[in-house]
């Protein structure tokens, strides 16, 4: 038996490649820069998805971004209505994914960290030596 996924998780699954590939091949606002999708949450209902975008250039404006891609928001909709053809496309909302940033920062913090503590491998030495 495999693994059963909610409509709402395979719905968002397709959301996130379809926005993905429209984000790349025809949205042109030069406001958005590059983005990556990171995941699609939808309503229950289907009529609301909150699309997850993570940035690529962390220093310029996120509010920018986020606003620029709100403007895009009616014809990746639209496309979306095209392409995956649902009864009623979901309104999008995007918001700023900040998960890789604090996964990055978290993976420094535990490197810092295991640098700090003496290797658990290495012993101090008393085994490694000849005894005859």
């Amino acid at each position: 038996m495999g693994i059963e996924y909610k409509r709402t998780d395979r719905v968002g699954d397709l959301m996130r490649i379809e926005i993905a590939d429209l984000l790349l091949r025809k949205v042109k606002d030069p406001g958005i820069g590059f983005v990556t999708v990171t995941g699609v949450r939808v309503s229950p209902d289907l009529r609301h998805a909150t699309v997850f975008v993570s940035l690529l250039d962390e220093g310029r404006a996120v509010a920018e971004t986020l606003a620029a891609l709100e403007r895009a928001a009616g014809f990746i909709r639209s496309e979306l209505g095209r392409r995956l053809r649902l009864k009623n496309t979901p309104e999008l909302t995007f918001t700023h994914d900040t998960t890789p940033r604090e996964a990055a920062h978290i993976e420094a913090v535990l490197e810092a960290l295991s640098g700090d503590q003496p290797d658990a491998d290495k012993g101090t030495g008393d085994d490694d030596e000849d005894r005859t």
